[in-house]
């Protein structure tokens, strides 16, 4: 795809737990056909070290980002086989970035997991690193923001800022697994937050079994 025709989804990886939520929608995305800018915070960093024992580094960032996506919510390597090809790497401190400007061709961006912190970051439009930045461009510009909370319990003023988020056009989506797909592993549980995601961003999927109005559905297929 040339870089005229390119309009990529970018996706924001804050420092929350749930990096496998973020690896399930990058490997969505991709099978979709999707291109990607991806912006990896310093704090998910170490959130990604400490999950999964993956250093993740600007200079070899498509080694890392290819072991993190290969990587089953189990832990074991090597349980997918993702192309990294569409994706398209930027630092969070790199403030000239193409996402932190308007005039960047991009269909949205997808918040993955969202930390207390990057959510009331992005309330307030403070846009102290790209990620942050990527996000009150999306919102100014009327594109599609879906920002999929990791945090329980929830404070008051955490609660404000959503409802912040809400008004100002962003999809606000707890990272709220569901059982009535029929989930038998970690990977269905993270695969349904995912899809729901992606749902929300209105990319075709087929991560989860959707609900069809039949009760026990899953439980007979």
């Amino acid at each position: 795809m040339s870089q005229q025709q390119r309009r990529p989804w970018i996706v924001g990886v804050s420092g929350a737990s749930g990096t496998p939520f973020a690896a399930s929608v990058l490997r969505g995305l991709l099978a979709a056909g999707e291109s990607v800018d991806l912006v990896v915070s310093r704090a998910s960093r170490l959130t990604l070290l400490d999950e999964t024992g993956i250093a993740f580094r600007d200079a070899h960032w498509q080694e890392d980002l290819g072991r993190w996506l290969a990587r089953g919510a189990d832990g074991k390597p090597d349980t997918f086989r993702p192309d990294v090809g569409e994706v398209r790497h930027w630092a969070a401190g790199d403030l000239a970035a193409g996402p932190s400007s308007g005039s960047y061709p991009a269909k949205g961006m997808l918040i993955v997991p969202a930390s207390t912190a990057c959510v009331a970051g992005v309330a307030l439009g403070l846009s102290k690193d790209l990620l942050q930045r990527a996000a009150s461009v999306t919102l100014k510009e009327r594109r599609k923001l879906v920002v999929a909370v990791r945090e329980t319990p929830l404070s008051g003023s955490t609660l404000k800022q959503m409802v912040a988020l809400d008004e100002a056009g962003a999809v606000v989506l707890p990272a709220s697994p569901a059982f009535y797909a029929g989930a038998t592993h970690i990977q269905d549980l993270v695969d349904f937050v995912a899809g729901r995601v992606l749902d929300a961003a209105g990319v075709p999927h087929q991560l989860y079994r959707r609900w069809e109005g039949e009760l026990g559905g899953a439980s007979r297929d």
